[in-house]
C-alpha cells in the first residue's frame, strides 16, 4: 500500500482528501506539527507528498527545497495560488506536479496514480493493493486474505488492478478492454465477461468482502459490500 503524506493546514480539505485517498487504497495522513514537516517526512517515509504553498512557519517551497536535499519522493503541489510564478517556483524547488484549488478529487487521484507509476513501477518497487483486508500483489498476480492465497491469470490481474485503483467508480467495458488488449477493436466482448466472472469466483473463494458489481451496458466497479 502506498503512503501519502499531506502537508495542508486547512483541516477540512486535509480530512476530506485523506479520506478520499483512503477509499482508493492509499495510506494517507496529514502532517500534524507544521514546524516539523521534514522530520515527519523522514520518520514516516511516504511514497508521495501533497504540498500546499501557504503554511504556518515556512511555506511549501522551502519545505520542498529541504526535502529535496534528502529525498526524491514525488511531490505534488495543491494550492489556491494559481499564478505562473508560483508554479515555476514550485517546479524549480523540486515539485513534480501542480494542481490549483478548488480541485476535482478524481483528477487528483489520477495525477497521483501517474506520479506513482512513473516513480515506482519502473524502479521495481513491489506493489500491494488492499481492499477490506484482501491483499493484491501486483508483481506476483496473487490475492490473499487470512492465510488463503489464490493466483490470478494475467488478464484477471489487470482487471482487478484497474478496479482496485478506481474502487467505487464504474470502470467502463471499453476502458477495461483497452487495459487488457490495448485496443477495443476486434475484441470479442464475451472474453471480457468470461474473465470478470472467473475473477469473481476467485474473490468469492478467498472470502473477500464485497465483489464486482455489474452495471449492465456500462461496465463494472469494485464495491465494498
Amino acid at each position: 500500500m502506498y503512503k501519502i503524506l499531506m502537508v495542508e493546514d486547512d483541516m477540512v480539505i486535509a480530512r476530506k482528501t485523506t479520506q478520499f485517498l483512503g477509499s482508493w487504497g492509499y495510506d494517507a495522513k496529514c502532517v500534524e506539527v507544521f514546524d516539523r514537516v521534514l522530520e515527519t517526512v523522514n520518520d514516516w517515509n511516504p511514497d508521495l507528498v501533497i504540498m500546499d504553498v501557504s503554511l504556518p512557519y515556512r511555506n511549501g517551497f522551502e519545505w520542498t527545497r529541504q526535502i529535496r536535499l534528502h529525498s526524491k519522493v514525488p511531490i505534488l503541489f495543491l494550492s489556491s495560488a494559481d499564478d505562473a510564478m508560483n508554479i515555476v517556483t514550485a517546479v524549480s524547488q523540486g515539485a513534480d506536479d501542480y494542481m490549483t484549488k478548488p480541485f476535482d478529487m478524481q483528477v487528483l487521484a489520477f495525477k497521483i496514480q501517474a506520479l506513482l507509476r512513473r516513480t515506482y513501477d519502473f524502479a521495481g518497487k513491489t506493489r500491494t493493493l488492499e481492499h477490506h483486508g484482501l491483499r493484491f500483489n501486483t508483481d506476483e498476480n496473487t490475492i490473499s486474505l487470512e492465510g488463503r492465497t489464490a493466483e490470478l491469470t494475467r488478464n484477471e490481474a489487470r482487471i482487478l488492478r484497474m478496479l482496485m485503483e478506481r474502487r467505487n467508480v464504474i470502470v467502463s467495458r471499453e476502458d477495461l478492454m483497452e487495459g487488457l488488449w490495448k485496443t477495443d477493436c476486434y475484441v470479442d466482448e464475451n472474453a471480457l465477461s468470461v474473465n470478470v466472472n472467473r475473477l469473481r469466483k476467485k474473490l468469492d473463494s478467498s472470502g473477500a468482502a464485497g465483489n464486482i458489481e455489474t452495471k449492465k451496458g456500462i461496465g463494472y466497479r469494485l464495491c465494498a459490500d
